[in-house]
């Protein structure tokens, strides 16, 4: 099956990639409609960004959505203490933050992950990324660690959140691999 990887319009597709979002990271409708006013709010911002991977039919398999990182931001001020600590607070500056990325379960393990986060930070002006993920050790940390990203931070409590987080870092461009699958890219 084509996947096509391109320009999202996040804010117009905001539920699609939430039910994409709600499946693969087994969100509650409650937490859906929090997250729904996030990521509208989230979009808002300068130089926001998000791509899709889309089926032959069209359908949203995944996407992937971030921002240059603000110290004033929400997700910022929780971070920076144990940033702090480690001595790794220079990582919210001149940083593009991977908000967000999921793909249905249906679509994982196809290089989608891999091809929608390097497409996402290949252009943009930033020296490094960084990006929050559960800290377990899992298929997203894996794959994480293979574009480069390693941690700066673990155990990380977000209010409201049921597990600790690490804090991931990484220098621009993302590392790649020979046999790196691409989907198609979308003109846009």
């Amino acid at each position: 099956m084509d996947l096509v990887i391109g320009p999202l319009d996040l804010s117009a597709r905001v539920d699609e990639a939430l039910s994409v979002q709600a499946i693969a990271f087994g969100l509650a409708p409650d937490e859906v409609a929090v997250r729904r006013q996030i990521v509208l709010r989230h979009m808002t911002n300068p130089g926001a960004r998000a791509l899709g991977v889309t089926t032959a039919e069209g359908r949203l398999a995944g996407f992937v959505y971030g921002m240059p990182n603000d110290r004033a931001h929400w997700w910022s001020t929780v971070v920076e203490p144990y940033l702090r600590a480690l001595g790794n607070t220079h990582w919210l500056d001149d940083s593009f933050v991977i908000t967000e990325l999921h793909v249905h379960p249906a679509y994982q393990n196809r290089g989608a992950g891999r091809a929608l986060i390097t497409a996402i930070t290949d252009d943009v002006p930033q020296p490094r990324s960084i990006l929050s993920a559960i800290d377990i050790d899992s298929p997203a940390r894996a794959l994480y660690r293979s574009l480069g990203y390693h941690d700066l931070a673990r155990r990380v409590l977000f209010p409201s959140a049921p597990r600790p987080y690490a804090v991931m870092g990484a220098p621009l461009p993302l590392l790649r691999r020979q046999t790196d699958f691409r989907p198609s890219r979308a003109d846009g």
